[in-house]
């Protein structure tokens, strides 16, 4: 075992601070009763636990996801801060191309919509007790803020890009809003307060019934549809369309924005905000297994504004959220860490885990850009 230790050490030397110790944050690593390596510069602020001989079989393959998996099932654990053990992304490897590969057989055999019902709700069908334990309290929005100071409440953030979807898309008492995602209400009920008619679509059980009494309880002039948007065919057109993170599991571009075009009234906006990478298919082993299955991208930004430019449709505005989006997860993370005791009594150390994983690991993807995020406003550029 020390030899196997000796040798993921070396590679992690190599990897992570280029055979040298000088400008990588120091990083230790240790077995339960071994001695600890450090490798990087200066004192760790964190130190990696390898637990069992699993966890150190994970770490020996360099790879990625055998890494995270071991974090989920308690091979490996981290001391101190998770964020800086997460720097040590850069130095395992992601490669899995039949993965990749059947992650678009499947919807080119299935279809988009058929392979869609069958793995997004995987994440959403979880207990929406579990969400709202991370989740700001006072819209429970699955999508990230905008910040005017990183010191802000979450709550804050979210009502004022609430406010801004729908003043995007010139939404008035009275008019007919398309949300595409509805999760837990948050739109339907922020808008339906105003008058504003909310549909509400979703794919999640769990999300429609949630929903469905928020919306009976508050006597809110809105409907959620358990319906796929490529399917959802209104008896009459909407006045504006908003989309809060839900490109990412709309990755036919074209054929989005078409048919954004024949469910909107002339006139109507579209606004859209979404996670965003430099390629479009870029995600990892690990959040595809785990956390998003199917074909679900990165909004790629260049691509996007290319199908745009190839539409009808002409971009009224494109902003920059990576840093509210970072902070909207570090909230959400921390909103976890401190209900773990909870989370892990309802439902499991694993799913805590795997949770905590995913959240920290967003935080630390946009607040060192390997992530980024839009928004985006949408009109026609010209009549029907």
């Amino acid at each position: 075992m020390a030899a196997i230790l000796d040798r993921v050490v070396k590679g992690l030397q190599e990897r992570y601070v280029g055979g040298g110790n000088d400008g990588r944050p120091a990083i230790a690593l240790r077995t339960e009763e071994g001695p600890l390596r450090v490798f990087g510069g200066g004192e760790p602020q964190a130190t990696l636990v390898v637990r069992t001989r699993a966890g150190l079989a994970a770490l020996a393959s360099m790879d990625h996801a055998a890494a995270a998996e071991a974090y989920v099932a308690g091979d490996l654990d981290v001391d101190g801060d998770l964020t800086r053990v997460l720097a040590l992304r850069d130095a395992f490897t992601d490669r899995h191309p039949l993965a990749y590969l059947m992650r678009f057989v499947k919807p080119l055999v299935r279809g988009q919509v058929r392979a869609d019902r069958s793995a997004i709700p995987e994440h959403y069908d979880r207990d929406p007790e579990f969400f709202l334990s991370f989740l700001d309290t006072r819209h429970r929005c699955y999508s990230h803020g905008f910040f005017a100071h990183a010191d802000e409440p979450l709550e804050d953030a979210i009502t004022r890009k609430l406010d801004f979807a729908l003043e995007a898309v010139n939404a008035k008492p009275g008019d007919r809003i398309l949300d595409i995602g509805g999760g837990w209400g948050a739109m339907a009920e922020h808008a339906g307060r105003r008058g504003i008619r909310v549909t509400s679509l979703t794919i999640s059980e769990p999300s429609r019934r949630f929903i469905a009494d928020l919306i009976a309880r508050q006597m809110l002039p809105c409907e959620v549809r358990m319906e796929h948007f490529f399917e959802h065919r209104p008896a009459e057109p909407y006045d504006g369309i908003v989309n809060l993170g839900v490109t990412e599991h709309l990755p036919d571009y074209a054929r989005t924005l078409a048919h954004y075009d024949a469910l909107l009234k002339p006139g109507g906006k579209v606004y859209l905000d979404a996670s965003a990478g430099r390629k479009k298919y870029d995600v990892s082993a690990f959040l595809e297994r785990h956390i998003y299955r199917g074909n679900g991208s990165l909004l790629c930004l260049h691509q996007y504004l290319q199908a745009v430019a190839a539409s009808p449709w002409e971009p009224e505005r494109v902003g920059n959220d990576r840093d509210s989006y970072g902070l909207t997860t570090r909230h959400w993370a921390m909103n976890l860490d401190r209900a773990r005791d909870r989370i892990e009594a309802r439902w499991g150390t694993a799913v805590y885990r795997l949770f905590r994983l995913y959240l920290w690991g967003c935080t630390d993807a946009f607040e060192r850009g390997l992530t980024q995020a839009y928004h985006l406003i949408l009109r026609r550029g010209s009549e029907r």
